[in-house]
């Protein structure tokens, strides 16, 4: 049985979190569907809670946030040291969204704000061939997002991209590091509360696009499950 840290980083707003769940919840279910026998932790910097020694855990999942990685808040750094530490100590790890950028901040890549304005709604991305995790050749995943990873790390490799989000997904040298910019976790309801939310800051008509995007279906289940295998697959020696 595999047991997974959950690093949540942000709250759901609390109007909808009866709903919806928090992020940890939304991450369980997605990989419950994979795997029913996975275990759980959950490590709330929201809560205050403190950061364990990412070397005694045998999995961690870094979540979404409204913060960006670049704010300067005072818990970022100590989870930078987080992230550093569990990839040299390859311990199996996965970041979403926020997740995402800060693992590529961590290791040396560039995150900012980006000048293509908000990413959301359901946005497709194309798959890198035999990248080792993510199978097929596009995926259509919802996405909600400012931020973007610019300039990956020196030891990563882009697997997911877009017009839009040309670093969406990394695979890591070591082979225990991946991270995905677009949300496997949400479903088509909450990706709507997403874009929801986006209303008087994202203009009109990207937010009427991006809420119409979500007639159509999403490979949330084939990320997800991708995500789930390469956290719970059994540790090898080198």
């Amino acid at each position: 049985m595999a047991r997974i840290t959950i690093i949540e980083t942000g709250a759901v707003p609390r109007k909808h979190r009866e709903r919806h769940g928090s992020f940890p919840d939304m991450f369980e279910r997605m990989i419950r569907t994979e795997d029913s026998s996975a275990a759980f932790d959950v490590v709330s910097i929201p809560d205050g809670e403190a950061l364990p020694d990412p070397r005694q855990l045998e999995a961690i999942l870094i979540t979404g946030a409204a913060a960006g990685v670049y704010d300067g808040l005072d818990w970022i750094a100590p989870l930078e040291e987080f992230v550093r530490t569990a990839h040299a100590n390859k311990t199996p790890m996965v970041g979403v969204c926020f997740g995402h950028q800060l693992i590529a901040q961590a290791l040396g890549g560039t995150v900012r704000k980006s000048d293509k304005g908000w990413g959301i709604g359901r946005h497709v991305y194309q798959v890198a061939p035999n990248n080792g995790v993510i199978g097929g050749e596009q995926l259509a995943i919802a996405c909600s997002h400012q931020d973007q990873v610019i300039e990956p790390p020196q030891d990563a490799r882009t697997i997911l991209y877009s017009e839009f989000a040309p670093h969406a997904g990394l695979l890591y040298a070591n082979g225990t590091t991946l991270s995905v910019q677009p949300h496997p976790e949400f479903d088509k309801s909450f990706a709507q509360v997403c874009c929801e939310l986006r209303e008087g800051h994202a203009p009109d008509n990207v937010v009427a696009a991006a809420k119409a995007s979500l007639a159509e279906p999403l490979d949330s289940a084939k990320l997800g499950g991708a995500i789930t295998r390469f956290l719970t697959r059994p540790a090898t020696t080198s």
